[in-house]
């Protein structure tokens, strides 16, 4: 009875501790939400002023009615365009096996020169040396010796190839170091072009910079498609401005952003992602979890995430005490019985002390 009632006093007395304070996250931060990037709202035709160069193919398949076809699409695209010294400034190449920069950038800054001067380019004919015009555009017209602007003036540079075959040259290789040197590739295909060059020499989005026609009789619709493109264009329309996730026009210049869960990096350009869970970018109670660019709480051993997936309590059991608590709780049994064992060895001797002592003080009493 005694070891009972001691098992069960040391029981309730550990199931009455209480619990340890459950350990507190720090307050959530606001989170700054990504700014919209992408196309202007506005739709009034304003041409950002770009460096735009024509390339144009005049190998042996184009026929000259068809390459007459090419030089109405030049002009008709010049009349879309804002051209001026300090706004669009447009030169045009003619290649085949050769190339020829019919004029550079520097030459014409309105549009009945420039019109003029396409009217009097002639074809080349004969091979289809694309790579290589792609090259010499780099090389020979994209420089401020020929008329294009300086890196600090943030004028997009911008190519345009029409052509109606397969390239006799390597272009990947040229067209990869033109995009890298922040050179914007259009590709147009007429008739028999190969689609898979195209692809391969435009910049990225392809579905924004791959162009076909059927035939050099309808390469004129092009004209109002182009105009969509350049109309209203800033950087972040014209896809040179070089952010890795979110672009944000700003007037005549631009902004990298990121989404949510980055961070812009210190070139200005490129992300991060960020440690969801470090400290003051959550609300959870106990234990932040990173889940993708998001987070997702959780609790300590012994607690449980509440309602509000943020939150933790003690958790609730159906046992009182451990296995190990209740170890400990036999042991002190054990060792009050082997107490109360002493106790009452020791009382019974002396009683046993007590009454021969009274025995004695009775007999000297007699005597």
């Amino acid at each position: 009875m005694g070891r009972a009632l001691g098992v069960l006093g040391c029981c309730l007395a550990l199931a009455l501790l209480p619990l340890p304070a459950a350990p507190r996250g720090p307050a959530l931060r606001p989170r700054r939400q990504p700014r919209p990037g992408g196309r202007s709202a506005d739709t009034a035709c304003k041409n950002r002023p770009l460096d735009l160069v024509f390339i144009v193919d005049s190998s042996r398949s184009v026929r000259p009615e068809e390459f007459e076809k090419v030089k109405i699409f030049l002009s008709e695209m010049i009349d879309t365009l804002d051209v001026g010294e300090r706004t669009t400034r447009v030169a045009v190449m003619n290649y085949a096996s050769t190339v020829k920069v019919e004029f550079p950038l520097r030459t014409y800054f309105d549009k009945a020169s420039l019109k003029e001067a396409v009217s009097r380019i002639e074809p080349l004919s004969a091979g289809t040396m694309t790579g290589l015009a792609i090259q010499t555009a780099m090389e020979e017209v994209f420089t401020e010796e020929m008329g294009t602007r300086p890196a600090t003036f943030n004028i997009p540079k911008v190519v345009i190839v029409v052509t109606d075959g397969r390239p006799q040259d390597q272009v990947q290789d040229v067209a990869a170091s033109a995009r890298t040197a922040g050179i914007e590739i259009y590709a147009v295909g007429v008739d028999r072009a190969d689609m898979q060059s195209l692809r391969t020499m435009a910049s990225e989005p392809l579905d924004e910079h791959v162009f076909y026609v059927e035939t050099y009789g309808v390469i004129e619709k092009l004209t109002s498609r182009f105009r969509e493109t350049f109309c209203a264009a800033n950087a972040c329309a014209l896809g040179t401005h070089g952010c890795q996730q979110v672009c944000v026009s700003n007037g005549a210049s631009h902004l990298c952003d990121c989404y949510e869960g980055y961070i812009l990096n210190p070139d200005k350009r490129t992300c991060s992602a960020v440690d969801v869970c470090a400290s003051g970018r959550h609300e959870c109670d106990q234990i932040c979890v990173s889940n993708n660019g998001s987070y997702v709480c959780d609790c300590y051993e012994g607690y449980t995430l509440n309602p509000d997936k943020k939150t933790c309590s003690g958790a609730i059991t159906s046992s009182l005490v451990t296995d190990e608590e209740s170890c400990k709780c036999e042991a002190i049994a054990a060792l009050q019985d082997s107490v109360t064992s002493y106790l009452e060895a020791l009382s019974t001797k002396l009683e046993e002390v007590s009454e021969k002592l009274q025995a004695y003080q009775d007999r000297q009493q007699i005597v």
